[in-house]
């Protein structure tokens, strides 16, 4: 008795798939793998006019496929529109405009890759292909379409170039940045600059707005310093590809491409930092010797580097007329690359009428300093020293000018010292303040009035 009961629950399954399969067929027969295909227009001017530049191909595929649309013209000619794209059951359309993959023609002398050209003029048969992707079916579907009046001159990019094939975005002040620059024959609707990395991430370069307007024929100027002067930290060191790419109203597009190279890519990031004793700047006062004194044409010797370990940083110091305020802090470079410094070194000494010029180093453009600025300084942190000695910083040397720079690397410190001969008493600003400061020459103040201190000046003998 179980064994005829377990016989006929059997027996209705097996006829309940029968009559499933069945109603299946019937509701929804076969279908082939292209179900339809049309073009909406049989003949198009793609002159970006406006008027039947465009026509919509239509067509439908019933089971997952791989799809090509072609056109071939009555010379035999093929262009590719889609090649073997995968698609699933579903009904499509696509806009058709004239423009297929890049292709060459026997007279082109363009420099560079056609991504999309428009094809010639003339009658073309279309043709849609698709392939089952399970059974390798194959299935063909086809019309005409006549091409008149397509302005077919290519957006050509000429005169691609950059002015140096390597460069340092450091803001080190010695090759921060790039410019590249290119003419287009042609006015276009879009033209772009970026930077390609191997991990195929690009990297928008933004156009230098001078004289030509956006997408104008003519002379173009874009400028990368690898995004640091928004505080952003450039790409990694190594070789990119320079891309640029321009297209036109038609939808024609032409690429451009150079090489190139970051190296010691970084932004820089240092700041003035506590001393052993806690001290962020102390101060002091000395006789002064005229062994030190400097000119333009001559230095003068350099101060000892001085010992303020009995300076706790806060009690004001009175001093004679004609002392020397001696000053030491230490710089620490936090970042990830090295900081450039220039002259005069530790320990050189400044008159108070003097400014950072009378060492015969002027400002450069880069470069980090130390300044001391009091309020009766009649400029801006007149008085500057280098970030650091040069036993404690690196060199590099400049193979096309020979010029030797100094760096403090990253991850590492250094004192500073250095002192100003305070000759002038002013009355009405008397005690007055002085201060520290880390400059950024041409970029930033990086931090200003560090250690401000009371200088109270005496005149000899009071």
């Amino acid at each position: 008795m179980r064994v005829s009961i377990w016989v006929t629950i059997l027996v209705a399954a097996v006829v309940l798939v029968v009559v499933t399969l069945v109603g299946q067929a019937v509701l929804k027969p076969n279908l082939p793998l292209i179900t339809f295909a049309a073009s909406s227009l049989e003949a198009i001017t793609p002159n970006a006019d406006g008027d039947d530049d465009i026509t919509e191909l239509s067509y439908g595929i019933s089971r997952n496929a791989t799809v090509s649309i072609t056109f071939e013209s009555d010379r035999g000619q093929v262009f590719a529109f889609r090649q073997n794209e995968p698609r699933i059951p579903a009904d499509y359309t696509v806009s058709f405009s004239g423009v297929v993959d890049g292709f060459t023609m026997p007279d082109d002398t363009l420099i560079g890759t056609i991504e999309r050209r428009l094809i010639p003029n003339g009658n073309y048969i279309w043709r849609l292909q698709a392939t089952d992707t399970a059974t390798g079916e194959v299935a063909e579907q086809s019309g005409s379409l006549v091409i008149s009046d397509a302005a077919s001159q290519l957006p050509e990019i000429t005169g691609f170039t950059l002015d140096r094939p390597e460069f340092s975005p450091n803001q080190d002040g010695i090759a921060d940045r790039v410019i590249m620059n290119l003419y287009l024959t042609k006015p276009v609707d879009q033209l772009n600059v970026y930077l390609e990395g191997e991990d195929g991430q690009s990297i928008f370069i933004p156009e230098i707005l001078s004289g030509r307007k956006p997408g104008e024929a003519g002379q173009h100027f874009f400028d990368y310093d690898g995004g640091i002067e928004r505080g952003v930290q450039p790409p990694p060191d190594g070789e990119y590809t320079v891309v640029a790419v321009a297209q036109d109203l038609e939808g024609q597009r032409t690429r451009q491409t150079s090489k190139l190279i970051i190296n010691s890519g970084g932004v820089p990031q240092a700041e003035i930092s506590p001393q052993p004793n806690g001290v962020d700047v102390t101060f002091a006062s000395q006789l002064f010797d005229e062994k030190y004194a400097m000119t333009p044409s001559q230095s003068g010797e350099l101060l000892p580097s001085p010992n303020f370990a009995s300076d706790l940083g806060f009690s004001s110091i009175t001093m004679p007329v004609g002392d020397m305020l001696v000053f030491k802090l230490t710089v620490q470079n936090y970042g990830q690359v090295a900081i450039r410094t220039s002259g005069p070194w530790p320990g050189a000494v400044y008159q108070d009428d003097e400014v950072w010029g009378a060492s015969g180093v002027y400002e450069q453009s880069g470069s980090f300093r130390v300044g001391i600025m009091c309020s009766t300084s009649e400029t801006n942190w007149p008085w500057r020293w280098a970030i650091g000695s040069p036993d404690s910083l690196q060199t590099e040397t400049d193979p096309q000018n020979g010029n030797t720079y100094y760096y403090l690397p990253a991850g590492q410190q250094s004192e500073v010292w250095g002192a100003v001969r305070m000759t002038q008493l002013i009355k009405a600003r008397n005690p007055q303040q002085c201060w520290a400061g880390l400059i950024h020459e041409d970029v930033a103040v990086v931090n200003q009035r560090v250690g401000a201190r009371d200088i109270l000046l005496v005149e000899t003998g009071s």
